[in-house]
C-alpha cells in the first residue's frame, strides 16, 4: 500500500477566531468549523474524554489543509509557541506565495513579526520565517523562477 496525501497540519491556538482572520488574510479559505467531544475523540488523541473546536483551512489550490484547534477540555499543558526555530518537534508550515513583499505587509498588519530577516536564497527563492499569532511559526517562499 502507498501514501495517498498529507491531509492536514495541526495548529494548536488560545484564540480560534483570530488565528483563523490571520491564516484568512494569508490566503486560505475556511472550509469549515465544529466542536469535537466525547470519550470517542478521546480514544484517538489518548486525552480521554475531550471538547475541542476546530477550524479546517484550505489553501487556495485545495491539496493543503490546516487545521487549528482550541482545547475546551481538558486544559493545555505544555506552551510551545516561544520555541526557537531549532527546537525539537514541530517547527513550522511552510506556505508558497506570489509576492512576499506584499504578503509580509498583509500579515505586518495583522501582527505578525519577522523572526530573522527576508533573505535571498541564489536564483530561486526569498525566504523568511514570521511569528503569526500566538507566536505560531509560519515560513514564507517566493519562487523567483
Amino acid at each position: 500500500m502507498a501514501l495517498k496525501r498529507m491531509d492536514n497540519v495541526g495548529i494548536v491556538v488560545e484564540d480560534l477566531t483570530a488565528a483563523v482572520d490571520f491564516f484568512r488574510v494569508l490566503g486560505l479559505e475556511l472550509e469549515g468549523r465544529a466542536e469535537i467531544e466525547g470519550e470517542w475523540a478521546g480514544r484517538i488523541t489518548g486525552l480521554g474524554d475531550q471538547h475541542v473546536e476546530i477550524a479546517m483551512m484550505r489553501t487556495p489550490d485545495g491539496h493543503s489543509r490546516v487545521e487549528l484547534s482550541r482545547f475546551l477540555a481538558p486544559d493545555v499543558i505544555a506552551d510551545h509557541r516561544n520555541a526557537p526555530v531549532n527546537a525539537l518537534g514541530y517547527l513550522r508550515v511552510m506556505f508558497t506565495v506570489d509576492d512576499i513583499d506584499e504578503t509580509l505587509d498583509r500579515l505586518r498588519a495583522c501582527g505578525a513579526q519577522l523572526v530573522g530577516e527576508l533573505v535571498q536564497y541564489k536564483d530561486a527563492y526569498r525566504l523568511c520565517y514570521i511569528r503569526g499569532p500566538e507566536g505560531i511559526l509560519i515560513g514564507l517562499a517566493q519562487e523567483l523562477s
